[in-house]
């Protein structure tokens, strides 16, 4: 798998969901803070985005806008002034309703949505985006995603045959696309400038292709084509710490989320990500986390 993958794959938890709603006349909701990552899309029409300090955004048709922690916000209509967050609705109240006040006059059509997340052990790659990300429509710009918006937009409706199963497939495309295009966007932080340089790039992808690998720097140097020297220096440059390290974290990120989500015994979850016994597994676990694998399990799991 790709950095992208898997770095969503170990803290995505269950199935996203999400509303279409068509808002019209003098509205504003609130959406209250969230343990994941929250979304918007605007369908049709236009809005704005109020955050939690006050700055305002303006949304207009095909505009979409990533969440990752889930920070506060409110949205409004586009002509909304100073008291909107104040006579902010919960967006539970909006939800219920198909059309909330004048239909016709300064409609909005968005899809809002949320994404189950486990911030706890985040790959660096997601704890660098930012606390809000805006994809404005721009013609001939990230085709896949304006793809994607498009599909969203037609089976959101959940009376299409299949819709079920399609809406969180393409739900989870959409994050996937939206992650893309922040990182194609040019945006500052260690990871594009990762991903972007070719020694750092195919180091990260080999180590995420076989992490239980018995891997050393000298190994990795030569799967790459370059010195050990280079490939240290340039990795640990880029990434913040050498090979080794990022790869000792990785595996136990891994161990994490299989403890989360499986029911596997330690000593196959132990070899799954390269210790040659649950106890040498146990340690590095502790060690990194501050507490044990039982215990992280125990805690993970949701009460009866």
């Amino acid at each position: 798998m790709d950095v992208v993958s898997d770095a969503i794959s170990t803290v995505r938890i269950g199935r996203p969901s999400s509303n279409r709603v068509r808002v019209g006349g003098s509205w504003s909701t609130r959406l209250a803070p969230y343990d994941g990552a929250g979304f918007h899309v605007v369908l049709a029409g236009s809005c704005r985005l109020i955050g939690a300090d006050g700055t305002t955004l303006a949304l207009t048709s095909g505009d979409a806008v990533l969440l990752p922690r889930g920070a506060g916000h409110v949205l409004a209509d586009a002509e909304a002034g100073p008291g909107a967050a104040q006579r902010a609705v919960p967006f539970e109240q909006l939800a219920e309703k198909d059309v909330l006040g004048r239909p016709g006059q300064g409609e909005v059509e968005l899809l809002c949505g949320k994404y189950r997340l486990d911030h706890s052990r985040a790959h660096p790659l997601l704890a660098e985006l930012p606390e809000l990300v805006h994809l404005p429509s721009r013609v001939g710009r990230h085709p896949e995603l304006r793809a994607a918006i498009d599909l969203l937009g037609r089976e959101a409706s959940g009376r299409r045959p299949g819709s079920g199963v399609a809406v969180p497939s393409l739900l989870d495309l959409l994050l996937v696309y939206l992650i893309r295009a922040w990182l194609a966007e040019g945006s500052t932080g260690a990871w594009p400038a990762v991903l972007d340089d070719e020694v750092a790039a195919a180091a990260v992808r080999a180590l995420h292709a076989d992490p239980a690998a018995r891997w050393t720097t000298d190994l990795l140097a030569a799967e790459v084509g370059v010195s050990r020297a280079t490939l240290a220096r340039r990795f640990t440059a880029l990434v913040g710490r050498p090979p080794m390290a990022y790869l000792t974290w990785w595996r136990l990120a891994l161990a994490a989320a299989r403890l989360r989500d499986t029911p596997d015994p330690l000593a196959a979850i132990a070899r799954r990500v390269g210790y040659g016994t649950p106890y040498a597994f146990s340690h590095a676990f502790q060690r990194e986390f501050g507490t044990t694998p039982g215990r992280y399990r125990a805690a993970a799991q949701p009460p009866p």
